[in-house]
């Protein structure tokens, strides 16, 4: 064997350690990006619980706004089917991009109903039956902005080493695709 048999040895040798090293590099970053989606899809879950709850709480005090209860009711349906789609793909731009419009349309409906049952509350020291499910809501709410910054970091983080060079070209050959930030 000559000096040019070992030079391209030792080429190939250090090749497939550096692809072996960028492919762990993207499963680990992917799996990081997989684990903080299921931390927010479990306070996701658990707004979806608290909302049903203040459903069943407000049906009889707000009958008269059965509309904004059913706009809110169908609003949580998506939410419910937005959150599955993307639990079981957190890396599809598209499943994001409907859970985006998904809670966009929560918001909408939850912020009406909220207001509606805070103008129903009774007056005076009194608190609303509803009061328990309503600070479940919020509580919830208060916590998932800082699950979904998370998942935005866990994916910028993804997204950014599938971007730089080299390996960008272990991405495209092992097929790491980009990710879904909401």
């Amino acid at each position: 064997m000559g000096r040019t048999d070992w030079l391209a040895i030792a080429l190939a040798v250090v090749l497939f350690f550096w692809a072996l090293g960028a492919y762990n590099r993207l499963v680990v970053l992917r799996k990081a990006v997989v684990d903080a989606w299921a931390a927010a899809a479990e306070v996701q879950w658990r707004r979806h619980e608290h909302t049903h709850a203040l459903l069943a709480a407000l049906r009889e005090p707000l009958a008269a706004e059965r509309g904004a209860l059913q706009a809110l009711a169908q609003a949580l349906a998506q939410s419910e089917a937005a959150t599955a789609g993307l639990s079981a793909r957190p890396l599809l731009p598209e499943r994001a991009a409907a859970w985006l419009a998904a809670e966009a349309a929560f918001a909408a409906a939850a912020a009406r109903v909220t207001a509606l049952s805070e103008a129903a509350a009774p007056g005076g020291d009194e608190a609303p039956p509803w009061a328990a499910a309503l600070a479940a809501l919020r509580a919830s709410d208060q916590r998932l902005p800082f699950v979904r910054q998370f998942f935005d970091d866990a994916a910028a983080a993804y997204d950014a080493a599938r971007a730089l060079f080299p390996t960008s070209v272990a991405a495209r050959v092992f097929g790491f695709g980009p990710s879904g930030r909401i």
